[in-house]
């Protein structure tokens, strides 16, 4: 006879994942390399003030801070991503050479982080909000 499993995984919906991506600290650190790699050389001062704010957010995040972690990242991705949307590649080779495709992933992971760090704050509790207030 053919055994049949007793228990079925369950699959994981779409809001799950950006939960969970939204709750991770290894999103904005990620983030932070990328964009340290892109403004490091040659140095530009404005862009390289975010990799601060988002490995702060990682700390914040491990010491079991996630709505608000969730909440800077997404705040943080967002204003890069203005940033970095202002910038228009001028030759094909521009878009698809190196610095072209590190710029193109950091840009989806600002988008991705927007989107999950947004949700995780939109719906997530914090830490403090079961207690009454004294």
């Amino acid at each position: 006879m053919a055994s049949q499993p007793t228990e079925e995984k369950a699959k994981q919906s779409a809001l799950s994942y950006l939960r969970a991506w939204g709750e991770s600290p290894v999103p904005p650190t990620i983030l932070a390399t990328l964009i340290t790699s892109l403004h490091a050389r040659p140095l530009q001062a404005l862009p390289l003030s975010f990799p601060p704010v988002l490995l702060a957010s990682t700390f914040l995040n491990l010491y079991s801070y996630t709505t608000d972690s969730a909440g800077i990242t997404a705040a943080w991705s967002g204003l890069y991503l203005l940033l970095a949307r202002r910038r228009k590649p001028e030759h094909m080779m521009q878009k698809f050479g190196t610095r072209g495709i590190v710029r193109g992933t950091t840009m989806g992971v600002c988008g991705i982080n927007v989107l999950a760090g947004g949700w995780v704050y939109a719906t997530g509790k914090k830490a403090d909000e079961g207690e009454s207030a004294r």
